[in-house]
């Protein structure tokens, strides 16, 4: 398989980490978001929308959107599976992991980052306080849903790795990006620490792929 994605990209750390919890080889392909490179007319053939991830599987067309992506692996690639059997926990598992791909996240990308700055004319200030604003409520969404309930266990759904463990992960670990204090989400922050005790999520850090700055 081949991932179009990017070192800094939280929905490619997703889409990264579901590929080596599957124990999937794939050859990743930086669009480098900081230069444009999504703009491309190369990459628009590849993903119209000028976003990451896009994966490529065989000779079918590209799959895109993240939560699509990491659909798309578990059902080709069932073992071991990222969604539980129960259809409510199904539901719990996926209305966690959107709160995260469909509500915090697309609200800090870089095209948002962008649109503030050049067509907005926001200071850096302004738009720092609404990239820190929108990811704190994202975390807080998860928390208030994570924490106490008997459904939470060692991960967000019992102790079964899924779907949401990935979008939560991604949602703490770009809180550093932003500089967000985490200490108001406990639960979020718990599981991330689960998580990351897994190679597959700490391997897949964006700060361990290349292109990352140093330290």
């Amino acid at each position: 398989m081949k991932l179009y994605g990017f070192w800094r990209s939280l929905a490619s750390y997703r889409v990264r980490v579901a590929l080596n919890l599957k124990g999937i080889a794939f050859e990743e392909a930086p669009i480098n978001l900081l230069t444009g490179a999504q703009h491309s007319d190369d990459y628009r053939k590849v993903n119209p929308q000028a976003v990451i991830p896009a994966l490529i599987d065989g000779d079918g067309p590209p799959i895109f959107q993240s939560m699509a992506i990491l659909e798309y692996l578990d059902e080709s690639h069932p073992n071991p599976p990222l969604m539980p059997k129960e259809i409510r926990a199904r539901a719990r598992v996926r209305g966690l992991a959107q709160i995260v791909v469909a509500d915090a996240h697309p609200l800090v990308v870089p095209r948002i980052r962008t649109y503030l700055e050049k067509d907005l004319a926001q200071d850096e200030p302004t738009r720092n306080k609404w990239l820190q604003h929108w990811t704190a409520k994202g975390l807080a969404a998860l928390e208030a849903n994570l924490a106490g309930n008997p459904a939470t266990g060692r991960y967000c759904q019992g102790d079964m790795i899924t779907i949401a463990d990935i979008c939560v992960a991604s949602q703490v670990v770009g809180a550093a990006f932003f500089n967000v204090d985490t200490k108001p989400y406990p639960t979020a922050v718990r599981i991330l620490g689960e998580c990351m005790k897994l190679d597959a999520f700490a391997k897949s850090h964006p700060l361990k792929q290349p292109g990352a700055p140093a330290g």
